[in-house]
């Protein structure tokens, strides 16, 4: 063999080795680029800024390589095809090496041609199974070291603004989801799937894989979908005594409750009953209004993500925020708790299970009945009529009695009749029962024609209503 013929040799193999590199590369990027979202190289543009340790070359040759990457990721579609088109290029090339290399070798040409096609088949099968997988780095950092070599892909790969033009008009097409979301949505799909095949191969209990598939829904449920809205929030007057508010915390059974001014929308901030009784303990001055203590509010948008939220909450170490809505109004509250049940499921408590029980007669003409329970039977163990169209249960004619949300011990008379919430229980510290009796002491309900307005009997009822247990 002559010496020009082993250059050319060595020349090919060296050329079948750049390829193969090249291959894997691409593989491994486009591996990458499917597990990389925008916001995440964002918040690596923010870390680099506010990271004191490094250079500004070097900062800003960083946040040069992300841009680059962010680019790419634009057009997902566009920039994976064309790391696939470049890797099959390879491939074949590898494989037409090979062949020529067994050609100097003086191989038979069957021979040459088994030698190229095993070989582009064995560089294929590698770099098929690195690229969905890219378990040899971390997915940002392989897409942001090939950067440059994914952005040469893109360039070299034909018909380039044809294919950038039919992505386009399929994302128009469908006119609801980004690239981004479109991938987050896929992802979540595939971890349902995973969690289920974990199930079934008996790795978890079914309770695990149901809190595993909740926590994948974090990032698409809503503030809004898990908050106490404001017609069940229970505040107080800034205005009003430390007295009163240490008898409202009593009452509700809650440990915080937000102060406001005119109206709900106008929130002041929140009161804490440790504040109450530090400063009754220390002060011992009961007149004293609780806009003294009052701490400033935690206020997050209704449309913030369940995940962001607890996040948020758990590092401020904030166990209540108030919830607003996109014109600044009180849309609720939320406690971490409420994010919690989004995670382990919904706690029930002994108030859901009384919430579904029976009506109960405690006494003569006396009877306790849980708050779900419709007015139709309460006209029918009274034998008396309740024109109320614009409330459906016992808990919501009390309600629009008193005027505000109910607290233990608040009571109303109606049509003859007495209602009067029960004991606060469960989390949420909400009403379960009401018990109804006679007004005025009386022995027996009255007849229908000797009705006698309506009155509220409750002098110290709060405006609103819920939140988190002591």
């Amino acid at each position: 063999m002559s010496e020009r013929t082993i250059a050319l040799l060595v020349v090919m193999i060296l050329v079948a080795i750049a390829l193969v590199v090249l291959s894997l590369a691409l593989a491994e990027a486009q591996g990458a680029l499917n597990r990389v979202t925008r916001s995440s190289l964002n918040n690596l543009i923010l870390g680099l800024q506010t990271d004191q340790e490094l250079s500004q070359f070097s900062r800003m040759k960083r946040i040069d390589r992300i841009h680059r990457a962010q680019s790419l990721i634009s057009q997902r579609q566009v920039t994976g095809s064309a790391c696939a088109y470049v890797r099959i290029i390879c491939d074949i090339l590898v494989g037409v090496l090979v062949a020529c290399m067994a050609a100097l070798g003086g191989l038979p040409l069957w021979e040459q041609l088994l030698c190229g096609v095993v070989m582009a088949i064995l560089v294929a099968a590698v770099s098929v199974t690195l690229g969905p997988h890219g378990r040899s780095r971390q997915p940002m950092e392989a897409l942001l070291k090939h950067v440059r070599l994914v952005g040469l892909a893109v360039l070299l790969t034909p018909f380039k603004r044809r294919r950038q033009a039919q992505a386009s008009a399929r994302k128009n097409h469908r006119g609801d989801l980004s690239d981004d979301e479109e991938l987050e949505k896929i992802q979540i799909e595939q971890g349902r799937a995973m969690v289920d095949q974990l199930v079934e191969a008996g790795a978890f209990d079914p309770e695990i894989s149901e809190m595993l598939k909740n926590v994948l829904t974090l990032s698409t449920t809503l503030t809004r979908e898990i908050m106490v809205p404001r017609t069940d929030m229970i505040c107080i007057s800034k205005d009003a005594s430390l007295d009163s508010a240490l008898k409202l915390f009593s009452r509700s059974g809650f440990s915080r409750i937000p102060a406001i001014g005119d109206d709900v929308d106008d929130l002041v901030g929140i009161v804490y009953l440790k504040d109450v009784v530090r400063a009754l303990a220390f002060s011992r001055k009961g007149d004293r209004s609780v806009a003294s203590i009052i701490r400033r509010p935690v206020l997050v948008p209704e449309s913030k993500p369940v995940d962001d939220l607890f996040h948020y909450m758990q590092r401020s170490r904030h166990h209540l925020a108030v919830v607003v809505d996109e014109y600044g109004g009180i849309a609720g509250l939320v406690t971490i708790e409420d994010a919690i049940e989004q995670i382990v499921g919904e706690l029930e408590d002994e108030h859901d299970r009384v919430q579904h029980d029976e009506p109960k007669q405690i006494g003569p003409h006396t009877w306790q009945l849980p708050v779900r329970t419709p007015i139709t039977d309460l006209e029918e163990l009274y034998e008396i009529t309740i024109d109320e169209d614009d409330v459906d249960t016992v808990y919501g004619l009390l309600t629009k009695l008193l005027g505000s949300v109910p607290v233990s011990g608040s009571s109303a008379v109606t049509r003859g009749i007495r209602l009067t919430a029960g004991e606060a229980v469960g989390r949420r510290k909400k009403i379960a029962t009401i018990v109804v009796e006679p007004a005025n002491g009386s022995s027996i309900a009255l007849e229908d024609g000797a009705q006698q307005e309506d009155e509220q009997t409750d002098g110290d009822q709060p405006e609103q209503d819920s939140q988190e247990n002591s």
